[in-house]
């Protein structure tokens, strides 16, 4: 019976390796696609979905969507992000955060982007640039906020707001 077995097992063996050269000789023959960089830097094009750098856009007044509250620092599983924040009485006697900076760390971040799915007010997103090297860690921190940008005011809009519950309400009564 263990001779059985034996001869068993090289077949098996010869079947799993005839399998595997299958595949390895399609690999041969099949068209290679090689990317030129740096040479084709002008025209080479980067999937959508690659997350390289993070960015905190800003419009033309210098102006940006982060709050300060720092969903975005306490969703990173491994610290890369720092919200720096300063917090101001405004004229109505109520207390407001205001960003003074918000530091990424580039050469810890894993690039899993909790950090943008989290935030509240889509301050931060991920871009396509991909040269990130450097020779000095140093310049791995990017301070994310430009220098005196400050929290876009957002628009007051002058139609009553209609909430979920009341249109819910409306289409049961329809």
């Amino acid at each position: 019976m263990k001779f059985f077995n034996y001869i068993e097992g090289i077949f098996t063996a010869l079947r799993s390796l005839a399998g595997g050269m299958i595949v390895t000789w399609k690999e041969l023959f099949t068209p290679k696609v090689t990317m030129q960089y740096p040479e084709n830097r002008k025209t080479l094009t980067i999937s959508n979905r690659w997350r390289s750098e993070l960015i905190m856009p800003h419009d033309e007044n210098n102006e940006h969507a982060c709050t300060a509250c720092g969903i975005c620092m306490m969703n990173c599983p491994n610290g890369s992000i720092e919200v720096l924040s300063t917090t101001i009485e405004t004229e109505d006697g109520k207390k407001k955060k205001i960003l003074n900076k918000h530091l990424w760390n580039y050469g810890s971040c894993t690039f899993c982007n909790l950090c943008v799915i989290t935030c509240p007010s889509d301050a931060i997103i991920f871009n396509n640039e991909f040269e990130g090297a450097v020779f000095d860690k140093s310049k791995l921190l990017h301070r994310l906020n430009r220098e005196d940008s400050k929290l876009r005011e957002r628009k007051k809009d002058t139609a009553p707001a209609t909430t979920n519950t009341t249109i819910k309400k409306e289409n049961k009564e329809a």
